[in-house]
């Protein structure tokens, strides 16, 4: 990235984490991993198909912004698994405003994983680590083990639900990143996540501004309030064919 293009990246970033209310993140160390990483970002999406985003109008707000306001949900020092990361979204976002916590994503496309940890390694950041498989698999060993489960973009929410909050310790919280349909959503999954071990603590309803509007969010915020029955999750199959 030369000079003009750092600048013309600058402009928007500050513009955009100030719309939506983000600006204590908006560092010079902040900004130049972010720069970094939207333009590794681009760079390997040639390559792997990581992202449909592929230009700073969009990557600034609908990855780093829409990630990072979800920052402001997860308390000091937790452990966070970013269940179905993809392209490291927001694990490699919320790692670098965060440095206090600790992100795992968990996705089963290795060639994503990959990217994180290379792009994590560019960046020099060093509170991000990955695994590779299945969540109705990888939860045998991770059961009720992390005290921030987060989840962007994967299922709809009675899907969702039971692969994500058997890895949430009682005590700690499932936070679903939606959309519009999120209220919706919630309806339908609302006794799935009692029989979880869940509890809907709050909603928070927003819209996300980007260069030229805005898209409507909800963010559902779930307490882990018991532990969750080991005959869940089932099998993947079983839970989209059957939701709770």
């Amino acid at each position: 990235m030369n000079d003009a293009q750092f600048k013309e990246f600058c402009r928007i970033f500050e513009d955009i984490f100030t719309k939506n209310g983000i600006s204590e993140y908006d560092t010079p160390e902040n900004r130049q991993k972010f720069a970094t990483l939207a333009e590794y970002l681009i760079e390997e999406n040639q390559k792997y198909n990581l992202t449909a985003l592929c230009s700073m109008d969009k990557i600034i707000p609908l990855h780093f912004a829409d990630c990072v306001v979800a920052a402001k949900y997860i308390p000091a020092g937790a452990k966070v698994l970013d269940l179905g990361c993809g392209g490291g979204f927001p694990t490699l976002p919320l790692a670098i405003v965060r440095p206090d916590i600790a992100v795992c994503g968990l996705d089963s496309t290795a060639k994503k994983l990959g990217f994180i940890n290379s792009a994590a390694q560019k960046l020099g950041i060093f509170n991000v680590t990955t695994l590779t498989g299945r969540a109705e698999e990888l939860v045998c060993d991770r059961r009720e083990s992390f005290d921030i489960v987060i989840s962007r973009a994967v299922a709809r929410l009675n899907v969702l639900a039971e692969l994500c909050l058997p890895f949430v310790q009682v005590g700690g919280k499932f936070i679903a990143l939606k959309g519009s349909a999120g209220e919706d959503e919630l309806a339908e999954a609302q006794k799935g996540i009692v029989m979880l071990g869940g509890s809907v603590k709050s909603t928070d309803k927003y819209d996300i501004f980007t260069c030229g509007g805005a898209e409507k969010r909800l963010n559902i915020i779930i307490d882990k309030q018991s532990p969750t029955p080991i005959a869940y999750p089932r099998q993947f199959g079983a839970i989209k064919k059957k939701p709770l």
